[in-house]
């Protein structure tokens, strides 16, 4: 069984983060410069919640408040769900598809380890699958 492990394994261990008390316009800011759609936010090593496009634009735009001088801790969706490495890639993709959401932090210890995208779950298993059917066709034709 495959599990997040595999993913980490190849995947950046850079963990993106701000506090509660950020503005929202600063982790815009960060989201940009990083090229990433979610934020984690974490004080004292505690993971309290996550901050992404999805709330900016429903949380934020929509109530028409300011990117300013709006708290993270306002808007942010506080104890997401998380994983851990030992949980596997099919948990993560019915967690996400159940919840509709396309982040999950990875936390052990109460420690967080890094973060799962969807995109991060679409790319290894188009990889796996790859490397089955070339493991199958060179079984077949050998």
């Amino acid at each position: 069984m495959k599990t997040v492990n595999h993913i980490l394994q190849s995947k950046s261990a850079a963990i993106y983060a701000v506090s509660s008390h950020a503005s929202v316009l600063e982790a815009l800011q960060i989201m940009m410069e990083k090229n990433i759609s979610a934020l984690l936010i974490i004080e004292n090593d505690k993971l309290l919640g996550i901050f992404t496009e999805r709330d900016y634009a429903r949380k934020v735009v929509l109530h028409g408040k300011s990117s300013k001088v709006t708290a993270l801790s306002e808007v942010m969706t506080a104890n997401p769900y998380t994983i851990t490495r030992q949980d596997s890639i099919e948990s993560c993709m019915v967690l996400m598809t159940n919840n509709h959401f396309r982040h999950l932090p990875i936390v052990e210890n109460d420690q967080v380890i890094g973060m799962l995208s969807i995109g991060d779950l679409v790319k290894f298993i188009i990889e796996d699958q790859k490397q089955t059917i070339d493991h199958l066709q060179s079984y077949i034709t050998s």
